[in-house]
């Protein structure tokens, strides 16, 4: 009978003789020395294709990337991709600016829309051409000579006062800035979409205040018109001066001054004209004998 040690031997002798046989057969050897970090090979991680992939991301997001050409779907179906939440969100911080936040930095940089911008438009549009028939009418109440008529043609101006201001200025600025940065190299810039973005949540605070311009209150109305200009002049400014503020200060003060200007005059014109108290036409107490004698003359 063979002894444990004698087996194995023969299986140590089995093995060199399967070798001998076959040069190129290989053994797996299940004892290994531990290695300590310091020991063990490098190990390189190619992470080339994964940054590209969080680069292209991080340009969808920003909306510097859109799938497709101009002319398909697909490329302006991304600029009013955006949930309720994140309307409410941008719309509450132009309500609320403060100092040192940006509007667009915290609320539009991830991903700007058209969407917002369009509806709060149209929504002041149709507020603005409505209160102020509404403040006509209430400001002639009570008197008899005045008979009220709607005046639709109120609809078709403010649209083109409130469009013309929420898209041309903005095109104006953008391409002044994108001029100034190819001049001043130490200047950066927003994208167009951006810059739209920001202008049009800015005039949310309008849609509010002209409902109150009904009431037919001029000091009223005038406080009313500072407070809006100051919340919505204060998104602007807090947007806009991070990229201005590398320029000289001349070019700096004039950019900064041309947008309050633009943003005074939007607000006055729309109190002034939508809003304008009319007199009332209360009949003269001679007016009746006076006509009576006229009348008496000519018979």
């Amino acid at each position: 009978m063979a002894s444990p040690n004698d087996l194995k031997f023969e299986e140590l002798e089995g093995a060199v003789q399967l070798l001998s046989d076959d040069s190129a057969a290989s053994t797996l050897s299940l004892s290994r020395a531990p290695t300590t970090p310091a020991e063990g090979p490098d190990v390189k991680v190619d992470l080339s294709e994964d940054e590209h992939a969080q680069e292209e991301s991080a340009e969808l997001l920003g909306g510097q990337k859109h799938g497709g050409g101009f002319w398909t779907f697909e490329y302006y179906q991304s600029f009013f991709n955006v949930d309720t939440t994140q309307v409410l969100e941008r719309v509450k911080g132009s309500v609320m600016p403060s100092p040192g936040r940006s509007f667009l930095k915290h609320y539009v940089r991830t991903s700007p829309d058209l969407y917002g911008p369009f509806w709060i438009c149209v929504t002041l549009v149709f507020s603005m051409a409505i209160s102020g028939n509404l403040s006509t009418f209430l400001s002639q109440t009570g008197n008899p000579e005045y008979h009220y008529r709607p005046q639709f043609h109120r609809v078709t101006i403010a649209a083109a006062v409130i469009f013309m201001y929420a898209w041309l200025v903005p095109v104006a600025l953008w391409g002044f800035l994108t001029w100034r940065r190819g001049a001043e190299r130490q200047i950066g810039g927003y994208s167009f979409l951006e810059t739209v973005c920001v202008y049009g949540y800015s005039l949310f605070i309008y849609i509010p205040t002209s409902v109150l311009w009904s009431i037919p209150v001029q000091w009223l109305q005038w406080i009313l018109v500072l407070v809006s200009m100051g919340v919505s002049g204060s998104v602007l400014v807090l947007t806009f001066w991070p990229i201005v503020r590398d320029d000289s200060k001349v070019m700096a003060a004039a950019t900064l001054a041309t947008i309050l200007v633009l943003h005074t005059l939007l607000a006055v014109g729309c109190k002034l004209y939508f809003f304008q108290a009319s007199e009332k036409l209360d009949p003269s107490p001679t007016s009746k004998p006076i006509h009576a004698s006229a009348t008496t003359r000519i018979l």
